[in-house]
């Protein structure tokens, strides 16, 4: 039962298990289990309740041999069974319900074969001998593409790069139908699950506490699923808990993630830079999320610097985020010409889509469709996509310059703005 973004593992796994409800099928599965050289002791008594039970504990069997004739709702319990299954697991399920939409269904939620009982001994041979087959076939992935890793940087608290990551991931997953993860490492307030409406759940504070324990169950298990191409890992740690982490664990998730998904979508703190530089070692895009301020000027030029001394590899987007008509500390031209690049993407300010966003529950690129905003989030998708196709680590060409290359003539630069602020507040 393969989960949307998980290639089927074939290492580390028993070949085959069976849950079966009478010693008929019992028998049946013994004998043609150890004819194809597997243990007859995996075929267990119980039908799928016990099979939940046992694969909640343990690690799933290449092909799982399951008995629903106990079932009083099949569907109900494939989908249980599929949350404690790793993916990549083939399944066969057997029953005395004779119903072809029963049957439809089943194949539907994504087992294998369907046997009505009671069954015979070739009948069952064939089809473990196509589960073997199917398991063991080469997947169709389509075209191979090298994961996307796009870190989302926000250059003062407050400009709304959380929405910016949160609305990216979102459309990497709905509208490129790429598998993605979303990684929020703001440990104790981080946003991106509330604006999903979603329970945050343990699983990053686990992955922090626990780095041994993260692998590809790991993720599998612990990850909050947003759709089925959408998958989160955020905390709502308490706040009288110090993280006291190497970064050893967030890189961990980053290295699962890239075996896991096609893209990963990081929701990167500014300080995060500081405290844990190598986070940015294999990131391919950098979404620099900014507003038209002063001090949002003078960082930009901070986090732009530390990017190209740094990750030399990523390629820069700069995002100016909730943009005023007419109404900016600093106009666009003058930002463009203080940070030596242009400004790539310029979300729109609509407080209106905005509020509607947050009470359903629903990022900033869905809810804005049609939008202004939403075409500007659409042109992000765009540009990161482009970048990472492109291949191209620079980071954009530089404006011509004024003032020489030191940060200390850039922040001159900027100070000569202020007093052009001042003149059109007094009028």
């Amino acid at each position: 039962m393969n989960a949307p973004w998980k290639p089927a593992m074939s290492g580390q796994r028993d070949p085959f298990h069976a849950f079966v409800c009478d010693d008929h099928s019992h028998d049946l599965l013994a004998m043609v289990a150890a004819e194809m050289g597997w243990a007859p002791e995996k075929v267990n008594k119980g039908g799928m309740r016990n099979a939940v039970q046992s694969l909640s504990v343990s690690a799933s069997p290449q092909i799982l041999f399951v008995d629903m004739s106990e079932s009083g709702d099949p569907l109900n319990d494939i989908n249980s069974l599929a949350e404690v299954c790793e993916p990549g697991t083939v399944v066969i399920a057997a029953g005395q319900v004779n119903d072809v939409r029963l049957y439809r269904d089943l194949i539907a939620s994504g087992i294998q074969d369907y046997l009505l009982k009671p069954f015979g001994a070739d009948q069952l041979r064939d089809a473990l001998a196509q589960a073997q087959a199917v398991f063991f076939a080469p997947r169709d992935a389509g075209p191979e593409r090298p994961h996307l890793t796009t870190a989302v940087i926000g250059t003062r608290g407050g400009v709304g790069a959380s929405s910016i990551a949160t609305s990216l991931a979102w459309l990497l997953s709905d509208k490129q139908k790429r598998p993605t993860a979303l990684l929020d490492l703001d440990v104790h307030f981080g946003t991106n699950a509330l604006a999903m409406d979603l329970e945050p759940g343990r699983g990053l504070t686990d992955a922090i506490d626990n780095p041994s324990r993260i692998d590809g169950l790991f993720i599998e298990r612990a990850m909050v699923r947003a759709s089925d191409t959408l998958a989160i890992l955020s905390a709502e740690a308490p706040i009288s808990q110090p993280m006291l982490t190497d970064g050893g664990a967030f890189y961990q998730l980053l290295e699962e993630f890239r075996a896991a998904f096609e893209c990963s979508v990081v929701d990167l703190p500014r300080h995060m830079l500081i405290q844990h530089p190598h986070l940015m070692a294999d990131v391919n895009v950098a979404v620099v999320v900014t507003e038209l301020t002063l001090a949002a000027a003078r960082d930009s030029i901070r986090i732009l610097s530390w990017l190209k001394s740094n990750a030399p590899q990523s390629r820069v987007i700069v995002v100016a985020n909730r943009v005023h008509a007419g109404a900016q500390e600093i106009s666009r031209k003058d930002f463009e010409t203080s940070i030596e690049r242009k400004v790539d993407v310029l979300v729109p300010f609509d407080l209106r889509i905005a509020a509607q966003s947050a009470k359903l529950g629903k990022t900033l690129a869905e809810t804005a469709k049609g939008n202004k905003v939403g075409a500007a989030c659409v042109s992000l998708l765009d540009a990161v996509i482009g970048a990472a196709e492109d291949g191209d680590a620079a980071d954009g060409k530089p404006a011509k310059k004024k003032k020489g290359d030191s940060l200390l003539g850039k922040i001159g630069d900027l100070k000569g703005l202020i007093p052009a602020r001042k003149d059109k507040v007094k009028a």
